[in-house]
Order: C-alpha cells, then sequence, then structure tokens
C-alpha cells in the first residue's frame, strides 16, 4: 500500500475556484477550500496514472524542474523583468477588486521596493492566509502592468523570516485531476525510502556500457543539485537520463523478445500442403508475382509448415500486392484442411477484399463466408452457421467475427489487416478461437510502412516481411499543393480530366472533433460540385451511408458510371479503381502524413499519368508546411513514413498496440537510436543466459520497469 502524507508546500497558481462578479467581500460568503483527499482517494487518483506500487512512483520522473534555490529582490526583478523571479517580502496590502473582474489584490514589499500579486481565482482561505504583515516568498513572471510591477498568479508560500532556501531544483511531474505537485513529491519521497535499490545490472555490463549506476541516477533527477549541467538534464542527454533510456527500452525488448519465445513453446497446426488450390490459384492469377511478393510468399510459407504459431507483419506500400499474398496464405491453410479468416477494421475494406478474394477463389471451389455487424439476421446465422460447421473455409468481415457466437470448426490462420487499427483484446480474441489448444498462426498486414527504428522497438517480436516492389505498369503519381484560392481552377481541371474519360476522387477533409461537421462539408461539397458540373455525373459516400447504399455508389463509380466521386475518408484504403487517375484532397493541412499518403494512393492504379492536388488553406504552420513539402518530394512509403515519425511521434503507427499504455516515456526513437540498438542486443544477450549468471537480472528488470503491465506487450 502505498503510503501519502500532505504536507504546506508552494499553492500553485490558479489554486482556488473561479471567483464570480459581485458578491459579498467578505471572505466567510467566499466559496470553501475543498477538503482535503483521504489516502484513498490520492492512491485512487495515483492508480490512474499508473502509479501503483513504490518503484512506480520512483520512476515517475519530472517533465522539468524550477529553480526556487534563489530568491532576488524586488528591485531586482522589477529592473530585469520579462521572465520568472522568485521574490520574498512581507505583505502591505490586501483587497479585493471588482473591475474589471473580481479579484484578489495582494502587495508585497522588501526593502528595496513593491510587487503586486494579482489572483483571478480564489478562496476565501487565501485571504486570511496574505493578510497584511504575513511574509510570503512569490515565484512567477514579472510583468509592468498599469500600476507597476506585477506578478499574476504565482505560485507562493507563506515563510518565516530567514527560511532555508531548496538546495537543488524542484521537479514539475507529469500529473492529473486532483493530484497537486506536493502530493506527487511527497509520495515519490516516501517510496524511495522503501524501494529495493538494488541495480537489476550487472556491474560489468554497466562498465562495458558505460552506464551511471541506477540509484544515484535516479535520485539525480529527482533533485538535481545547483551545479548540474541545466541544458544536459533539459534535454534529456544528461548520463543519468541515458541510464533511464537504456533501461527502459532493454525491459522492453526483454518482454517482447520472451513473448516471442514463449509463442514458439505454444502449438500451432501444421499447414504443411501447398497443393491444388494454391497450385490452381496461381495458374488462373491474369497477372505475374513481383519478385517481392514471391519472396514474402516464400517467408509466410515456410512459418506455416512450423508447428509453434506464426507471429508475422506484412508491410507494403499502397498498391504492392498484399491482398494476393494473403490468399495465397489463406490457401495454404486451406489445403493443408484448415479454416482461413481475414479481418478489417472497416466494413468497406472488409467487402473490398470479400468481393476480390472471392472472385480468386470461390471458381476454384472454395466456400467464402462473409460477416459483418450489418448483415441481416437471417444472412448472418447462416454466414455463423457455415463458420461453425467448416463449410466456409475462408471467412472474411470485420470485427463481427471475433464476437462470442461464432465459432470455427477448424481456425488454422487468422489475417488482420489495417492491424494497428484493432486493439490488442479484439486481436488476441480472434487468434484464441482456434481449434482445442492449437494456437493459430497469424499474419498482420499493414499499408503504413513502419520506419526501422519503430520497427526494432515496438515490433521486435515480430518477424518482418516487406513487399518493396511495385506491380509493373503502374503510373508514376504527381503531387502539387494549391492553395483554396484557386478552387476554380481545380473545378475546371476535374471538368476536363472527366471529358477524356477520367475519373476523379475528391476527398472532404477530416475534422476528428465533428463527424456531423465532416458529413455536412462533404455533402456541401457534392452540392457544389454538382452545381458546377452538370454535364457530369458525380456521386457521394461517407460514413453514414448503410453499407448497401456506400456499395451502390462504389461499384457506379467502379464501372465508370459516375464520373466524380466526393468522399470522406471511408476511402482512404481498399478502393481499387484503376480508371482514377485524379484526386483532390480539400483542406490537405488537416491530415496526417500516413493518411495523405494513403490516401494518394487511391489514384495510379492504372497505366494513365495520376495526379494529386493537396487543395490547403492559407497560412500554414510549420508543420503543415512540412507535411505537404513531404508529400511533393516523395511517393516512398518508407520515406514518408520515416519523415511522419520525426514529426508526429510512433503513436500513428502503433495505434492500439499499446492498449493505452505509453511504452516509451523516456527514450525518443529518433535521436536515441543509439541506445535502441545496444538494448537491442543486450536483451538478446541476457536472454540467451537468462537461466544462468543472468536470471536475477531478467527477472528483476522487468519486474522494475513493467510490473504487471507485461502482458500487453504480447500481442
Amino acid at each position: 500500500m502505498l503510503s501519502v502524507r500532505a504536507r504546506d508546500v508552494w499553492i500553485p497558481a490558479f489554486a482556488g475556484m473561479t471567483a464570480q462578479a459581485g458578491g459579498n467581500l467578505n471572505p466567510q460568503h467566499m466559496p470553501a477550500p475543498k477538503p482535503k483527499a483521504t489516502t484513498a482517494q490520492i492512491e485512487a487518483k495515483l492508480a490512474k496514472l499508473g502509479l501503483r506500487s513504490d518503484m512506480d512512483l520512483v520512476l515517475h520522473l519530472p517533465m522539468r524542474y524550477e529553480d526556487e534555490t534563489k530568491v532576488v529582490t524586488i528591485r531586482e526583478a522589477c529592473m530585469r523583468g520579462g521572465q520568472t523571479w522568485q521574490v520574498e517580502g512581507v505583505v502591505v496590502k490586501n483587497e479585493i477588486a471588482f473591475k474589471p473582474r473580481r479579484q484578489l489584490l495582494v502587495t508585497i514589499s522588501d526593502d528595496t521596493g513593491e510587487v503586486l500579486l494579482r489572483f483571478m481565482n480564489f478562496y476565501g482561505s487565501q485571504v486570511k492566509q496574505l493578510a497584511e504583515g504575513t511574509r510570503v516568498r512569490a515565484r512567477g513572471d514579472l510583468k509592468h502592468g498599469f500600476f507597476g510591477a506585477e506578478m499574476v498568479h504565482p505560485a507562493y508560500k507563506v515563510v518565516n523570516e530567514g527560511a532555508p532556501l531548496p538546495t537543488s531544483l524542484t521537479p514539475v511531474y507529469p500529473s492529473g485531476e486532483g493530484l497537486s505537485q506536493a502530493i506527487l513529491r511527497r509520495a515519490i519521497a516516501d517510496a524511495m525510502k522503501r524501494v529495493d535499490w538494488r541495480d537489476t545490472l550487472p556491474q560489468a555490463l554497466r562498465a562495458q556500457l558505460q552506464l551511471s549506476d541506477f540509484e544515484p541516477s535516479i535520485k539525480l533527477l529527482h533533485y538535481p543539485p545547483t551545479d548540474v549541467d541545466e541544458h544536459a538534464l533539459t534535454e534529456r542527454t544528461h548520463p543519468a537520463w541515458v541510464r533511464m533510456k537504456f533501461d527502459e527500452l532493454l525491459a522492453q525488448q526483454l518482454s517482447l523478445k520472451r513473448a516471442q519465445r514463449a509463442r514458439r513453446d505454444k502449438g500451432a497446426p501444421q499447414l504443411r500442403a501447398v497443393g491444388a488450390l494454391s497450385d490452381a490459384f496461381l495458374a488462373a492469377l491474369s497477372f505475374q508475382l513481383t519478385g517481392a511478393q514471391q519472396r514474402v510468399v516464400r517467408e509466410i510459407r515456410a512459418d506455416l509448415r512450423e508447428g509453434f504459431p506464426m507471429q508475422r507483419l506484412l508491410q507494403g506500400d499502397v498498391g504492392s500486392g498484399k491482398t494476393v499474398v494473403a490468399a495465397l496464405a489463406a490457401a495454404q491453410a486451406i489445403d493443408s484442411g484448415y479454416q482461413a479468416a481475414l479481418m478489417a477494421p472497416t466494413e468497406i475494406l472488409a467487402e473490398q477484399h470479400f468481393r476480390k478474394i472471392a472472385a480468386w477463389m470461390e471458381p476454384l471451389g472454395v466456400k467464402v463466408a462473409w460477416l459483418t455487424g450489418s448483415l441481416k439476421k437471417k444472412e448472418k446465422e447462416a454466414a455463423v452457421a457455415m463458420v461453425e460447421s467448416g463449410e466456409a473455409q475462408l471467412a472474411i468481415g470485420t470485427h463481427a467475427l471475433i464476437q462470442d457466437t461464432v465459432n470455427f470448426a477448424k481456425l488454422g490462420l487468422v489475417i488482420v489487416d489495417e492491424q494497428h487499427r484493432f486493439g490488442v483484446g479484439q486481436r488476441l480474441t480472434l487468434r484464441n478461437k482456434g481449434a482445442g489448444s492449437e494456437v493459430p498462426h497469424q499474419l498482420m498486414m499493414s499499408a503504413t510502412p513502419i520506419p526501422r527504428t519503430l520497427a526494432m522497438t515496438y515490433y521486435a517480436d515480430l518477424e518482418v516481411s516487406v513487399i518493396d516492389e511495385l506491380p509493373p505498369g503502374r503510373s508514376p503519381i504527381v503531387t502539387r499543393a494549391i492553395d483554396q484560392n484557386r478552387r476554380d481552377e481545380v473545378i475546371e481541371r476535374v471538368h476536363a480530366a472527366a471529358l477524356e474519360g477520367r475519373q476523379v476522387y475528391w476527398v472532404c477533409p477530416l475534422i476528428e472533433e465533428s463527424e456531423a461537421l465532416q458529413l455536412q462539408t462533404a455533402t456541401e461539397t457534392y452540392e457544389t460540385l454538382a452545381e458546377a458540373l452538370p454535364d457530369l455525373k458525380v456521386g457521394l459516400v461517407h460514413g453514414r451511408l448503410k453499407p448497401a447504399e456506400k456499395q451502390e455508389v462504389m461499384d457506379a463509380f467502379a464501372a465508370g458510371q459516375v464520373h466524380v466521386l466526393v468522399a470522406t475518408t471511408v476511402i482512404e484504403v481498399g478502393v481499387d479503381v484503376p480508371n482514377a487517375s485524379l484526386m483532390v484532397i480539400e483542406h490537405a493541412e488537416r491530415f496526417g502524413l500516413s493518411q495523405l499518403h494513403q490516401l494518394r494512393g487511391r489514384v495510379g492504379r492504372g497505366s494513365a499519368a495520376s495526379v494529386c492536388l493537396l487543395l490547403y488553406q492559407s497560412p500554414l504552420g510549420p508543420v503543415a508546411k512540412e507535411r505537404l513539402m513531404t508529400m511533393r518530394e516523395t511517393t516512398d512509403g518508407f520515406e514518408i513514413a520515416r519523415r511522419d515519425l520525426e514529426i508526429r511521434g510512433p503513436g500513428e503507427f502503433l495505434g492500439a498496440r499499446q492498449s493505452g499504455q505509453a511504452m516509451l516515456r523516456f527514450a525518443n526513437l529518433e535521436t536515441d537510436q543509439w541506445i535502441v540498438e545496444q538494448a537491442r542486443d543486450v536483451a538478446q544477450h541476457l536472454l540467451q543466459e537468462e537461466h544462468g549468471p543472468y536470471r536475477f537480472t531478467v527477472d528483476a528488470h522487468l519486474e522494475r520497469w513493467l510490473g504487471g503491465r507485461e502482458e500487453f506487450l504480447k500481442v
């Protein structure tokens, strides 16, 4: 049980409730302070931050520091101004003013001058606490206002004359609702008295890697001395930070690699047969597989023959041909007497897979079941019955595949497309539908290429296959960024392209905050284009259409009956219309790089020269400028992924893999790649000797850094 005690410390800015204009000046009639939280309430709030054990608290490191080790005179602070200062003085005036709004005005004075402390939000207890004659130490940004020098909402504390100053920088910790810095500092200080400080890394290893010791590193980061290199501390390049980053990355590598090894101890069906179906499938294709596809197929086939579960990530840029590789993997499972399942995150993508794969498989005698949430009751029951009886050798669908009511007769292979869009639990549920004690093989697909550094960390437990070659005959895509003011010119270009027999996508902006607003934007754009292009057929597709209505529009577009398709991002993946050679992305500055690249991949699928026009609204911020510049410069998905990692960090690539928990708090994948590589190599070495001299090291290190949170890394 955590031990937490509160104490009188700095009162932060904006302490208290918002004071409303008007009311009685008497402090007794002002809002009463909130009652102090009980120990149980504080522990519950700490738990929300993931701070459940003493070691969790010890590893809850500061996000920044404040220097409270020096006090300057009020005169010196006033003369220099413009930054954060700490001053000390006696309250000489205390009043509540009403104009321009209700506020508490406290003037403190020392031998050199006076400064006004202004509080817009305050409790009645603060009025008493800051009574005239009280000595106060205040810290804040000093500015020169209409009435002279002032600090607005400074942090402050009541002190006695001659009260000692702190001897180290004051840490500021990541916090949550109802958790003051005071509570966190006390909880962390108490935890540090109780933890086991034994270093989990052997001394010889620390010396070899030139790593500082664990205990002094932690203590320096919580209580940095005044002579510390502040730049190294802030930039997290200090040796103490390097030790924390290494330990964090090592724990992650150990956990993922151990999970990978544990999976190999489980039984999986050995899908050895590459027989009649696989041969007939290849023979029936109207195209030849690329060299990259053939290489990846060989890798997957070798995995499926093993007696332990395959856990392979199939990466391929937009249009590289992942679907046919997945279908060949399913054919091997069916040839071997097992079922296969393919799950996609959206109904439109799942249906694209179903139509394409069923068109390949059904003429060869394979029964393919289609299962989504929008099916009518009788259709759903019929599909479930086919899956349960084994009549359906392949099931394709959305989350409906993992419902409790769906049971497979003999599931041997699970294929998950756009895997980062599914949560850990969802992927695990489908994998657990294997027959008996056997765990089905799992193939995960992603059209978002994973940068190397990311693959080395978050995907260290997976085998990775890459289709790094596009099919021949694909046309290059020219990308242009155009100001929204030239919208009429863009409409003219759309008209000209349609008259030449080409088809056009017009994608409306993603407005995450409001699906309704996004829908309105798409509808208005549709109406505008239909009016501006009366001789063309304009279609509209968005997320709120019923699946049948959505498919009707998509079928019409694929058949060439719709010239211009106005769409929200439902067409981001899975849509394949070779005749579409022009895409307009409206308000492109609102999209992330990965999504822009995915959308652009809907054109360039035929032999005609293709163009992507990025309409943007001026002025552009620096991040938006960088994104649009990247899109103009390259169509290489891996280069785009690398730059996206630089701009936005790993979250976009990982999706729900982390299950809401940050796997890396301290290491930066862009700047700390050398530490990633070091941690990977050390983890491999430690696990090779895990049952020998490093038994304590591996177990203790994982317990220290992950505790009970290791499970979510394993899927």
